[in-house]
């Protein structure tokens, strides 16, 4: 047959040929490094005797702020030419004029920015004008890190006010309370670790899920239906992972267990075959696989994955989405015949999918069970976390090829240049380990109740509702409809009235049960009762001369217990008007105190919390009380706060030096001891289903800690420091060091609403258990009672 190819030439015919004859002479030269050597020689030539042409600018007013040299990378193919960005544009004009002259993004579209390892060098940069899309708009690779970092800090500096850069942790705080999806999740996960569908080399990675392909029906309510997602697909045969082992026992070092790795460039175009045969094509040197080794059904790749000696390939994004292109030979091509005679054609699918759009429906509803979701944070802990090397992940059977993973191998110290490019040949095409996003073990979503939901496509599957606390009997519950409006119309807080009643400032709220009388404390000794009703002060009482810090109401109303500076708690009697006792508890100031069925609970800058157990005189009707010491828990330094959950099992404390320790009171032991704060924690309190714990302090961090895993999942900054807050689990109200009442969304990572009110820091804040009521205290020694405005 005869060839005939056409050069759509857009300059002239005489440059076109030249360059044609030097790559030929480059590719005559006998060893590989030379021939790349000379290419990129070329190439650098080509790129410094031309520029970024102006005249393509989108308007005559644009102002330049940088340009230099970058390659625009698609898959298995780098485009190289001139980057250029103005004060509205992102713009990438190509040498060879292909996709098309001039590829221009406009800055005020950008939703993310990520930079990238190209080739495990810091070079890339990948830019999304979409918020949840799987392909970027165009991703770069430049010849030196600081053009890379200055192009990223421009964009990052225009978006500052459009767009939050996201952590890891703020993704993992939205997934785990509901507000995003397993897939979604999963997505995020991969962006932040370098993955991207422009780089076969680091293609999103995604998990089986489902190891039934062989039932008629699939019940997704049976765990037995789903692959266990603790362990690596290298290990999920227990026969297999035994002759591993052994092999592993005998094999020098460096050490691996798995030969070949879950996701590589020739895995992906595995599957991806059908859809982007040019790459398959270019990979394997023109030529499609054996047949028999093409991905001709979902059973039988899903077998050779539990039992092939070498073949521990996880999926990719492709299966938990819409387009079912992948599974379907639409194009038609002549992928080969089979040993058995049969054309290679469409994938066959398992007997549970009707057709290519049922698989993907039931794959998708899968990735998001209740097993799955479940389970899902065990999966993320061998691909993106702690278990993805080190002693861990031998332990988790998670071990492959040194090359596989950051670090692997220096290329920048091979100076062989034959050896360099046959190394970074095998680490591109071998596969490549995520960058590593948890160093602790990644906590679990917390499940919601589900309800059957019909869907457009007849089946029926579990959707979550939004997460509830253990004890709710029904999404129907009319307080938590109320307190969920509260939380919701919290921006709209006014202030109502506002009473200076202190000579200094306020240190403490309380309120009765009824709201009638409000109680405070304040650094000028006192201890005041104040009638909501009246607006009048009833009562002053002072203990000693130094200040008091907290203050709380006993179960009745009858009894007021607050804290002191002079180390003290004092009980006073609110029937009798007199203080009925005194404990002596601490070596230093008593910070802060807290009380939950006859347990006091006493924080110092002694650098101890006292748990006390006993009934105060004014409830057992004694002159005097006993109480009795339970437990001392041990800190380093001063304790500023505690604050206990709702069952009273787990105490929170923050220390004057950032700590934050989350202690189980059954056995008076330390949980997890987390060091995230750069000074004095102010407050800290658990979320109210007990998941979460929140704390703030001097650095002006608000940071979110998951009690089960210890690890901190979200933080937040203010240009302040926040001194007292309340919050729901989603949301925070806090009081800042300026008087500001800030209204914080956490899951959205943003401050929703600034509003004024002390002249001073906000010191303490109370609001009742319908949500409906607040009341703040601060050091201009006012007390305000705030009001939502529906």
């Amino acid at each position: 047959m005869e060839y005939i190819f056409e050069l759509d030439v857009s300059g002239k015919v005489e440059d076109v040929v030249e360059t044609l004859l030097q790559l030929h002479r480059a590719s005559c030269l006998d060893k590989l490094g030379d021939q790349t050597a000379m290419i990129t020689a070329i190439l650098q030539s080509r790129l410094a005797r031309t520029s970024f042409d102006k005249n393509r600018f989108q308007s005559v007013s644009e102002k330049l702020h940088m340009e230099c040299k970058a390659e625009m990378v698609t898959p298995l193919v780098t485009n190289p030419g001139h980057v250029c960005i103005t004060d509205t544009n992102l713009y990438f004009q190509p040498l060879n004029g292909y996709p098309k002259p001039v590829v221009q993004i406009t800055l005020q579209d950008v939703r993310r920015i990520y930079k990238r390892r190209h080739g495990l060098m810091p070079l890339g940069l990948e830019v999304f004008c979409t918020e949840d899309d799987l392909c970027s708009d165009i991703y770069l690779k430049f010849y030196e890190p600081q053009d890379r970092d200055d192009v990223y800090f421009y964009i990052a500096t225009y978006l500052e006010h459009h767009v939050a850069e996201r952590t890891a942790e703020s993704y993992t705080l939205q997934w785990q309370r509901g507000h995003l999806s397993n897939r979604q999740y999963l997505l995020h996960l991969n962006n932040l670790a370098d993955r991207s569908c422009s780089d076969l080399s680091q293609y999103p990675v995604f998990p089986w899920t489902i190891s039934d392909y062989c039932s008629l029906e699939l019940d997704l309510s049976n765990p037995e239906t789903f692959r266990d997602l603790s362990k690596p697909v290298g290990a999920l045969n227990k026969e297999r992972l035994e002759r591993l082992l052994a092999r592993y026992q005998e094999m020098p070092d460096p050490k691996f267990m798995y030969g070949s790795h879950y996701s590589s460039p020739g895995y992906v175009l595995f599957y991806l075959v059908r859809i982007a045969p040019e790459y398959m094509l270019c990979l394997q040197n023109g030529r499609f696989d054996n047949a028999d080794r093409m991905f001709n059904s979902i059973a039988e790749t899903w077998k050779n994955c539990l039992d092939g000696a070498t073949d521990f390939k996880e999926l990719i994004p492709e299966f938990y989405g819409d387009d079912v292109s992948f599974l379907v030979n639409s194009l038609k091509l002549d992928l080969g015949k089979r040993q058995g005679g049969q054309m290679v054609d469409d994938v066959e699918l398992p007997p549970w999918a009707q057709s290519p759009q049922d698989f993907l429906q039931k794959s998708k509803d899968a990735l998001e069970s209740a097993y799955v979701s479940e389970h899902l944070h065990e999966w993320i802990d061998l691909i993106f976390g702690y278990k993805q090397k080190g002693s861990n992940a031998i332990g988790a059977h998670n071990v492959f090829h040194p090359l596989t993973y950051e670090g692997g191998v220096d290329l920048n110290s091979i100076e062989d240049p034959d050896e360099k490019v046959a190394m970074l040949t095998q680490i591109l095409e071998f596969g490549q380990t995520p960058k590593q996003l948890f160093v602790t073990p990644h906590p679990r979503r917390i499940t919601p109740k589900f309800k059957s939901v019909s869907q457009t496509s007849g089946c029926s599957t579990p959707i979550p509702d939004f997460p509830v606390s253990p004890g709710e009997e029904s999404f129907e519950d009319l307080t938590e409809e109320s307190k969920t409006l509260a939380w919701n119309n919290m921006t709209k807080l006014q202030l109502h009235e506002h009473y200076k009643i202190h000579k200094d400032a306020v240190t403490g709220i309380a309120v009765s049960c009824n709201g009638s009388s409000v109680f405070t404390t304040s650094q000028d000794s006192t201890l005041k009762m104040f009638s909501k009703e009246s607006k009048m002060l009833q009562r002053s009482i002072s203990f000693s001369n130094m200040a008091l810090s907290s203050c709380l109401l006993l179960p009745g109303d009858a009894t007021v217990i607050t804290s002191s500076w002079d180390n003290n708690v004092y009980f006073y009697s609110i029937a009798f008007g007199r203080r009925q006792d005194t404990l002596m508890g601490h070596d230093d100031a008593v910070s802060k105190i807290c009380w939950h069925d006859d347990r006091l609970y006493t924080a110092s800058w002694d650098s101890t919390v006292k748990v006390w157990s006993g009934v105060p005189a004014e409830m057992s009707g004694a002159k005097k009380h006993q109480f009795d010491l339970v437990a001392e828990l041990e800190h380093d330094v001063s304790v500023d706060t505690i604050s206990l959950n709702a069952a009273s099992t787990l105490l929170v404390s923050g220390t004057k030096e950032g700590t934050v320790t989350i202690w189980d009171l059954t056995t008076a032991t330390v949980l997890h001891q987390i060091p995230c704060h750069s000074g004095t924690i102010y407050d800290t309190a658990f979320s109210p289903d007990s998941r979460h714990v929140l704390s703030i302090g001097e650095d002006g961090c608000l940071n979110v800690i998951d009690v089960q895993t210890g690890m901190l999942i979200s933080s937040m900054t203010s240009d302040e420091p926040q001194r007292c807050f309340i919050w729901d689990g989603n949301s925070v109200l806090s009081g800042s060091q300026s008087g500001q009442l800030l209204v914080w969304d956490l899951l959205g990572g943003k401050i929703s609403e600034r509003i004024q009110g002390h002249t001073g820091a906000v010191t303490c804040i109370w609001m009742n258990e319908q949500c409906s009521s607040i009341i703040t205290g601060g050091e201009d020694r006012q007390i305000m009672f705030w009001k939502q405005q529906y």
